[in-house]
């Protein structure tokens, strides 16, 4: 089967019968592109071990992007990794359709060492929380963002797509995430609390449930809050919050989970509500939760011996 036809298939596949996102899918195209033209395959049947192993190695050498404007550095092994999860996806693709090819099982990879999650205190958490100050409308809006994202673990294009119709007499909304899959998330009465008195503040008719804000009110800006505006509103009150560690929407969001862990949450109820699609990506925040294990053990260990 012709590499090229083979591709294309498999792409609508994704987008039609996986209901992956049109992003998503062209992370895929790009990857499986760059192997097939490095490999010079014009048919499936002809990818082989040696030919994946000849791709990895070429992988491996590839230069990354510029470090501080002045070294490259070499391509990371999770996006590595990405090229041959794609590779495997497709040749998984191929054999449920009966197609002679290289068996997926077949590509391994790439170790990587344990990532590392960036956090704020507790008492950093809350500085920031309380960052945004007054009752002028823009600082009520702060409010209402840095509180639903910590009550929720939203992702920052999660919270940006929200509309101003949340039905705010439940504790709970649904919000469409990663895959187009749904999941619920749930308010805490402070988020509640600070969405209503943003709200009533809003005199516009825009749908939006966050929207630009121009500092002077005879002046109507609008218009719904883009993913970058409030990773840079984000940044702001961290920095007002006189916090020296980089702070995104993000590391609210590992602060929601780790939280959630810290006080008796289970890791699959942690990964229902981050929406994580495989429990594994969720595991990393165990690992943070294990400091509090050496406390246990420390108070309870061995007491008779003391």
């Amino acid at each position: 089967m012709q590499s090229n036809s083979a591709k294309i298939q498999f792409l609508e596949y994704l987008e039609i019968e996986k209901g992956l996102s049109l992003k998503t899918v062209e992370n895929y195209d790009r990857y499986l592109t760059r192997f097939f033209e490095f490999a010079k395959i014009k048919d499936v049947g002809g990818i082989t071990e040696d030919k994946v192993r000849e791709f990895r190695i070429y992988l491996n050498r590839q230069l990354g992007i510029k470090v501080k404007g002045q070294s490259q550095a070499n391509l990371k092994k999770n996006t590595q990794n990405y090229h041959l999860i794609a590779l495997r996806t497709f040749l998984k693709y191929m054999l449920k359709r009966g197609v002679k090819t290289l068996t997926p099982d077949k590509i391994e990879l790439a170790k990587i060492s344990q990532r590392s999650l960036d956090l704020i205190t507790e008492n950093e958490l809350a500085r920031l929380l309380n960052a945004p100050e007054g009752d002028s409308p823009s600082a009520l809006r702060d409010k209402a963002i840095l509180e639903l994202f910590f009550s929720t673990g939203l992702r920052v294009s999660e919270l940006a797509s929200l509309n101003k119709d949340l039905d705010l007499s439940k504790d709970e909304f649904s919000i469409r995430g990663k895959g187009e899959k749904v999941r619920v998330v749930f308010l805490s009465p402070t988020a509640k609390e600070a969405i209503k008195k943003y709200l009533k503040e809003r005199k516009d008719f825009d749908e939006a449930m966050f929207v630009q804000m121009s500092k002077n009110k005879e002046d109507k800006k609008g218009g719904r809050l883009t993913t970058r505006s409030i990773e840079r509103l984000v940044k702001k009150y961290a920095i007002k919050a006189g916090i020296s560690k980089k702070v995104t929407p993000h590391v609210i969001r590992h602060s929601f989970a780790t939280d959630l862990l810290q006080n008796g949450a289970d890791i699959r109820s942690v990964q229902m509500m981050l929406g994580h699609a495989n429990i594994a990506t969720t595991q990393i925040y165990t690992h943070v939760t294990d400091s509090k294990l050496k406390e246990i053990h420390q108070k309870f260990h061995s007491k008779k011996k003391k």
